[in-house]
């Protein structure tokens, strides 16, 4: 039976066990995780929290991260500005960006989420408001969220992660992780 590892990756952490090519150690998977022969299915960028799967099944990883599975990706954003409707439907289109049309997205406002405080906390301007919007994606581009909401005029400041496919970070705080069942 496949292991199936549920972490909240804390924000400043690579999704990697190693870190090599810098003088000054950045903090690892390693550091919260000592289970030996899985590997995340999938990553999140240092600046992003939230949700990361590890799992031992190739077959398993690839089903998680490959694109062509479609595996939809939730996350909460913390954006600059006030999202309005028209800038929601874009993201509902699918946005132009450099690589090209990313697929059409779930995409709405939210109330800000009761989740941990991010440390170091987020840049404030109080001349600028910020909202957070729901995103739902179903591919994995280099920083596709941050680049979306910036091609609509709202860039992201906080990015967490809270669902991929049926797995998500219910009660899960950053650096823990749990191993479910495989279905």
């Amino acid at each position: 039976m496949p292991r199936l590892i549920l972490f909240n990756k804390p924000y400043d952490m690579l999704s990697q066990f190693t870190d090599r090519g810098t003088e000054t150690a950045r903090a690892t998977l390693s550091d919260c995780i000592a289970i030996p022969g899985v590997y995340p299915a999938g990553r999140l960028d240092r600046d992003s929290e939230g949700l990361l799967l590890l799992t031992d099944d190739g077959r398993l990883q690839s089903r998680i991260a490959d694109p062509k599975y479609k595996t939809a990706k939730t996350y909460l954003a913390q954006v600059e500005g006030e999202v309005t409707d028209e800038a929601l439907a874009v993201l509902r289109r699918g946005v132009d960006l450099k690589d090209g049309l990313t697929r059409p997205a779930e995409a709405k406002r939210v109330d800000a989420p009761d989740i941990w405080p991010r440390n170091p906390p987020i840049r404030v301007r109080k001349s600028i408001p910020d909202c957070w919007i729901s995103l739902t994606i179903h591919e994995g581009r280099n920083r596709q969220v941050r680049r979306m909401t910036a091609a609509i005029g709202h860039p992201t400041l906080r990015l967490v992660r809270w669902r991929i496919g049926d797995w998500t970070l219910d009660g899960l705080q950053p650096g823990q992780w749990r191993e479910v069942q495989v279905g």
